[in-house]
């Protein structure tokens, strides 16, 4: 479909001067918008409902982070909001899927920055920050990744991690399930905590060790 709309506006002058022409040209460019967003919808789909198999290695988990947050920096910075990340140098090394590590910090980030930019008069303002934090808890590695944007309502708690459930007109609600099943399939867990017009704080652990041989 997308080949198809894009070869039909490659023959439709985008200059028409007539209202019909004008119509069909809008017509095509709305339609192609609305491809690319189920495409994208498809392809969160398929990563989340996919069988995967874990390509552990030993990772500094510090050093991905750094790389997330250096990749995600020119959107918050657009956006208004402050980033920061604070490590916890005295992690060890660990075993752990980068690429599928990288997959469930970036959603949890880019969750948490549309939480901020929906906020009403939060967005390019002093006060909206997000932290993201690594520190050792017990034989796990912890990541807090913290906003202050407006909480989640007590009433959609439980459906944040429903796959397809979003309060954003945009979102695919396969964000947060993502993270979380790439959390449990390390043999981690991902929870949140909460406050009304505070903020939100999803708390991200993974095993030191990797997963056990029943997850793996």
């Amino acid at each position: 479909m997308n080949v198809t709309l894009q070869l039909l506006q490659e023959d439709w002058p985008e200059d028409a001067e007539d209202a019909r022409g004008q119509r069909t040209t809008r017509r095509l460019t709305s339609l192609l918008g609305e491809v690319k967003r189920l495409e994208a919808i498809l392809d969160d789909f398929l990563r989340y409902a996919g069988i995967r198999r874990l390509d552990l290695s030993r990772v500094d988990l510090n050093r991905v982070l750094e790389e997330v947050t250096g990749f995600v920096l020119p959107e918050c910075t657009r956006a208004g909001v402050d980033l920061a990340f604070y490590p916890d140098r005295s992690l060890p090394i660990m075993r752990v899927d980068e690429r599928l590590a990288k997959q469930a910090v970036l959603n949890l980030i880019l969750n948490a920055l549309q939480a901020m930019e929906s906020t009403e008069g939060n967005e390019g303002t002093d006060d909206a920050q997000l932290i993201v934090r690594t520190r050792l808890d017990g034989d796990f590695a912890r990541i807090d990744v913290i906003d202050t944007g407006p909480g989640i309502p007590e009433h959609v708690r439980e459906k944040v991690w429903e796959v397809y459930y979003s309060r954003k007109k945009t979102g695919s609600g396969l964000g947060l399930p993502t993270a979380r099943r790439i959390a449990e399939e390390h043999g981690g867990d991902l929870r949140f905590e909460t406050e009304m017009g505070k903020g939100t704080d999803f708390i991200l652990r993974l095993p030191l060790a990797g997963p056990p041989e029943d997850v793996a």
